[in-house]
């Protein structure tokens, strides 16, 4: 039986959204658990997880392929609501509330040339491009082998939630030409697990889920380290991070090896991948480290990174 509260407020969260409190109003206001929901689905012969229902309610994940936005179609006449009216809060970004949506965030496409791969891998795992997390503080490490190959990176990663349920982190890992990314590891550190793991060879490119020890609500913080271990490509001779939103500190530091080390080191930025570089500063390895390092105080959307030549 519906009650006069639950429609007043399901009313009110299918015009605003987001996508997963209005999903959650309407199954309490229908009064249906989710395992009769499913069954449902699957008599019209869509076949949806009760796991992944649960996680479209929390917001910890988006319906996003095909199979997943017609069992959307299909929730709205299961719970008697308007056609369309689900699929349309989809269209905004999950967690959004009327007049206050972030800028837009940038595209993986406009910020790496594998964006593309990046976007289908995401796509195939049911993910949204926006994990619902902004950068506080990102400390990267990376180090060069004597082969002046990419051994690995670490990272200790600071981040606060902007809409409640996340509980993951997305860290992307694009290697050298020639790169291997089915050889490559991923290292979970603290307060964080590996979950799903998925690469595109043709794009060397290389997504991992990092799952928290904590489900996280809007405004909170969150620290956690992780890595990649690799050595399969080639040579490499710059590192790049992509930035899709604006602020947050970043700090970069680059690791080589005594017995290949750069003639020449410099910091760059770019507005998009085949950008021209700006921002160029020399940077000198330091000492018995033989490293060199950048800091942003408050990064911008787009690239930041360290070049060097060989000779």
């Amino acid at each position: 039986m519906r009650r006069p509260g639950d429609q007043t407020e399901l009313g009110q969260l299918l015009r605003g959204g987001p996508f997963h409190l209005a999903l959650r109003a309407a199954l309490t206001a229908r009064g249906l658990p989710l395992h009769r929901v499913q069954h449902r689905l699957a008599a019209r012969g869509i076949k949806v997880g009760v796991t992944s229902l649960s996680y479209w309610q929390q917001g910890a994940r988006r319906p996003r392929r095909p199979e997943s936005l017609r069992a959307v179609r299909a929730l709205e006449q299961i719970l008697e609501l308007p056609e369309g009216t689900l699929l349309r809060l989809l269209a905004a970004p999950d967690g959004a509330r009327p007049g206050t949506l972030r800028p837009p965030a940038r595209s993986y496409r406009a910020l790496v040339s594998v964006g593309a791969a990046v976007e289908e891998l995401l796509a195939g795992m049911e993910l949204p491009t926006d994990g619902g997390l902004h950068t506080v503080g990102h400390h990267e490490r990376v180090r060069v082998g004597a082969g002046g190959e990419l051994l690995g990176r670490s990272s200790q990663h600071v981040v606060r939630a902007h809409r409640d349920g996340v509980d993951r982190y997305l860290a992307v890992h694009h290697g050298d030409p020639g790169c291997d990314p089915a050889r490559v590891r991923v290292r979970a550190e603290e307060n964080c697990r590996t979950g799903r793991v998925r690469w595109h060879r043709e794009a060397e490119v290389l997504v991992a889920e990092l799952l928290f020890d904590a489900r996280l609500r809007a405004g909170d913080t969150y620290v956690f380290g992780y890595g990649f271990e690799d050595g399969t490509g080639g040579r490499c001779t710059e590192y790049v991070r992509g930035f899709s939103y604006s602020g947050g500190q970043y700090v970069l530091q680059v690791r080589f090896d005594e017995a290949a080390l750069p003639v020449r080191c410099r910091r760059f930025s770019r507005t998009g991948p085949g950008a021209p570089r700006g921002g160029l500063a020399d940077l000198t390895p330091s000492g018995r480290h033989r490293a060199v390092h950048l800091v942003e105080p408050a990064v911008r959307r787009g690239l930041l990174g360290i070049a060097w030549d060989w000779d």
